[in-house]
């Protein structure tokens, strides 16, 4: 998710696409109704994504006043952030850097609300690696995703974080699931950057552990010195200013989802999601429950982009040649909607926020 080439057709979609949906019904109610609001899903049933569909399954998005149409993207179709820029959907569940990616474009997208402080990704290394961090890299060949993907833009940039060149080190493309494990149990790598639920298979195969934690705030922020703000919900800055209530509606019900995440065990959060996403061929239940147990610290507990975040998220670009500090963060995220729901509400803020500068 962290990076999908923008088509030209896709950015020249993002106008033609925005003046679409504003003169459309979406997002809003002429009779002065229930707003219906579509939203796109980077992968709905990943765990990173949860927040969406359990909102849903609280009944959240009804008791704040806004009918939530959910969809997800699929392998080879159009990915969310895309599907938000061309209008098919007027909103995207996706990670927080496609604005900046955006902007670099000459495009104007926001993230209206944020729902995790992490990517959700652990450095998954084997005992003999003797990887502790990313200090060690020097000399190793790492797992990535492939190239120019998330894991790769992270890879490199936590190791120049300490001092680490990408020619210092080798990354190796090795897919996600059964390849990644297979690369690891055969010695082809040392460590691989990954997700749930190939971390608990990992650690299940007693094939190694996680060297690195970027699947916490606290984790990332102990990795790459701030939190690294991923999932979040993003649209085009033109609809987000014409549709005012209806993105608020929105937020609030997203916002009462965070606050339930955290006070509520992974089990109870479990119980709520659908089957199919807690439990099919590549995990079972308890399995789900044991991974989110150990990664439910990635969601932020009330909607809020924190402090440091939008800078570390631009650095990390930067890193990689994909944006340059030209980009002005403080267009990218608001945190006016999360701020006000979560004093209409009465609920406890305990995210510092991001400022204007990120």
């Amino acid at each position: 998710m962290l990076k999908r080439a923008l088509t030209a057709s896709i950015v020249t979609a993002l106008t033609l696409g925005a003046a679409t949906a504003c003169s459309s019904s979406s997002g809003s109610s002429a009779s002065g109704g229930t707003p219906t609001v579509k939203i796109m899903v980077g992968g709905i049933d990943k765990q990173i994504y949860l927040p969406y569909q359990l909102a849903q399954n609280l009944g959240f998005y009804k008791k704040y006043g806004v009918n939530v149409e959910l969809s997800t993207e699929t392998d080879g179709g159009v990915g969310a952030e895309e599907a938000m820029a061309s209008g098919q959907v007027d909103m995207a569940g996706a990670w927080y850097n496609h604005t900046i990616e955006f902007q670099t474009k000459g495009k104007a997208v926001e993230d209206v609300v944020q729902l995790s402080g992490a990517p959700g990704e652990r450095e998954m290394c084997s005992t003999s690696s003797g990887v502790k961090s990313a200090a060690d890299f020097k000399g190793k060949s790492l797992g990535i995703t492939d190239p120019g993907s998330g894991t790769d833009i992270l890879t490199q940039y936590m190791a120049s974080q300490k001092g680490i060149k990408p020619s210092d080190f080798h990354r190796v493309g090795v897919g996600a699931g059964a390849t990644a494990i297979a690369a690891l149990q055969n010695g082809k790598i040392s460590c691989v950057m990954t997700t749930q639920p190939t971390v608990a298979a990992i650690e299940k195969k007693n094939l190694g552990s996680s060297a690195i934690d970027l699947a916490t705030t606290s984790g990332a922020t102990a990795a790459l010195g701030s939190a690294w703000p991923a999932a979040g919900v993003i649209a085009r800055t033109d609809w987000v200013n014409s549709h005012k209530d209806a993105v608020q509606k929105v937020v609030n019900a997203l916002v009462a989802t965070m606050h339930w995440i955290n006070t509520h065990s992974a089990a109870d959060i479990a119980n709520k999601l659908p089957a199919s996403f807690v439990e099919n061929k590549l995990v079972t239940k308890a399995d789900y429950i044991t991974a989110l147990t150990q990664d439910k610290g990635q969601f932020l507990p009330d909607g809020i982009m924190p402090a440091g975040g939008p800078k570390t998220v631009l650095a990390s670009l930067e890193q990689v040649g994909d944006a340059t500090s030209k980009v002005d963060l403080s267009t990218t995220f608001t945190n006016d909607f999360a701020i006000k729901a979560n004093k209409t509400e009465g609920l406890t803020t305990t995210t510092t926020p991001a400022g204007a500068n990120g």
